[in-house]
């Protein structure tokens, strides 16, 4: 019996059914995972389609997968091709006509916690896997993402809405592109409310796998307003390990229970500095956002540690994810955007009952 009639699509299929998808906890075939299967004398070749392209066991699937396949027998070698295709969170967003499959808005209880930088980092990391990523800067009094991301002006209009400006492969918007740098913001809650919904409605942001929308400090209207016109498929809150900023912290986490947002978790941002004779300061104390998300019953997703490179990325408008991609901040920052986004497939998973709710990944 020759080769071809040994190995068959039925087989490679039996076989991936097997391997299981390690955060939506099911099998590659069952999250329909697995296309354009070609056999060919014993060459198998197959195409495994993540929920992500930031997938953080990206290789573990790939592993796994092949050796599932390479199994079976008469098969002499297995090719695979990684996509991804980022599913959406299933929240309608009909109400402004928006091509956005997830939205994550970053928040924090008071300023001065690193809150933008993680938003920053967080979009750059998401449009460097491949994703199509959007920027929102929502802190309307203090927009400091044009800065950061060294962008000074918007493009031409060149349609009936504003054009987004782009950098680093991510879309960004923020009223900091509007008013002088000096220029304060009085305003009261209806102009800002209607400030972030044009910032939505009237931008072509085109199609994005993921808007990460950075909010003001605090818990006022930004946030509730973001909500009411955007629904957001998850939120994530950064402090500091200190008492002050845990109290803060708490509370823009109450914020996102009140307004019905999933919580993704909580990220301790400059958690330590690694001195250069090897030992570690705990400048501002320690396991202080560890201990939050245990007393909150969230994630605690991870460390930043503190690195001056930030705040030079920050002031040159170079993320420190892409101006120093090896180091140990840029990795924390890593594993916490690929964490992130594996969350947020989980959820839109679970949202299109692919996935039972009881399953969390």
């Amino acid at each position: 019996m020759s080769d071809e009639k040994k190995v068959n699509e039925k087989l490679v299929l039996e076989a991936l059914s097997k391997v299981q998808e390690p955060e939506l906890h099911k099998d590659l075939v069952s999250l329909n995972m697995i296309r354009d299967v070609q056999i060919d004398a014993g060459e198998v070749g197959f195409t495994v389609v993540l929920t992500t392209p930031a997938c953080p066991l990206r290789s573990q699937i790939e592993r796994e997968a092949r050796e599932a396949v390479a199994a079976i027998p008469g098969v002499v070698n297995v090719s695979i091709k990684m996509d991804a295709n980022v599913p959406t969170d299933g929240r309608q967003r009909g109400l402004l006509e928006l091509p956005i499959r997830n939205a994550i808005a970053v928040a924090s209880g008071k300023g001065g916690v690193g809150k933008s930088t993680l938003a920053v980092n967080l979009a750059v990391i998401l449009a460097k896997s491949g994703a199509r990523v959007g920027l929102l800067d929502a802190d309307i009094y203090g927009p400091n993402i044009p800065t950061m991301m060294g962008v000074e002006h918007l493009p031409p209009a060149g349609t009936e809405k504003l054009l987004p400006a782009e950098a680093h492969g991510v879309k960004l918007m923020s009223i900091g592109f509007m008013v002088k740098a000096d220029q304060p913001l009085i305003w009261r809650g209806p102009m800002l409310h209607s400030a972030i919904r044009q910032f939505l409605s009237d931008v072509e942001w085109g199609e994005l796998d993921y808007l990460v929308i950075d909010l003001p400090p605090g818990t006022g209207d930004a946030g509730l307003s973001l909500a009411q016109s955007l629904p957001l498929s998850g939120g994530l809150i950064v402090t500091l390990p200190q008492q002050v900023s845990l109290d803060d912290a708490r509370r823009g986490l109450e914020m996102f229970r009140q307004m019905n947002v999933p919580i993704f978790g909580v990220v301790e941002n400059m958690s330590y500095l690694d001195l250069p004779d090897g030992t570690r300061l705990d400048v501002f104390g320690s396991g202080g956002g560890e201990k939050l998300a245990k007393e909150s019953g969230v994630p605690f997703i991870g460390a930043i540690p503190m690195d001056p490179a930030v705040r030079e990325g920050g002031d040159q408008g170079v993320p420190v994810t892409v101006s120093d991609p090896e180091s140990p901040v840029s990795q924390a920052l890593n594993a916490i955007a690929m964490d992130i986004a594996a969350k947020v497939s989980v959820a839109a998973m679970q949202n299109n009952n692919f996935v039972p709710i009881t399953m969390v990944g």
